[in-house]
């Protein structure tokens, strides 16, 4: 039973910050992506970034530059830095962990961000 635990969400003005951190627990291999998505009200949810186990890093066009994927493989944890925040990244963030080469996608709970003046 694989399962995943967010924190970190929150309120933050334009222009602030906030830290994401998902842990996961359970039985997986030493090889798998993990990643953040978010899910706007009424529509699919869009991949933020993900990043492999190799250190590998991919990012939404719309949060490069502002938003870093880190993950720390001892504490079965991964972050999401978010600077800049803006209003449009106001949503429910998911973390996502993806063992490599497999179809099966393990999702946590979701986070809500709000980016409010």
């Amino acid at each position: 039973q694989v399962q995943l635990v967010e924190s970190g969400g929150g309120l933050v003005q334009p222009g602030g910050s906030l830290k994401l951190s998902c842990t996961f627990s359970g039985s997986i291999g030493s090889m798998y992506v993990m990643g953040w998505y978010r899910q706007y009200p009424g529509k699919q949810r869009e991949l933020v970034a993900t990043m492999t186990s190799g250190g590998l890093k991919n990012y939404a066009d719309s949060v490069k530059g502002r938003f870093t994927i880190s993950r720390d493989n001892v504490r079965n944890t991964v972050y999401l830095q978010m600077n800049s925040l803006k209003p449009e990244d106001t949503a429910v963030y998911y973390c996502n962990l993806n063992p490599t080469g497999s179809r099966v996608n393990y999702w946590g709970q979701g986070t809500q961000v709000t980016v409010s003046s």
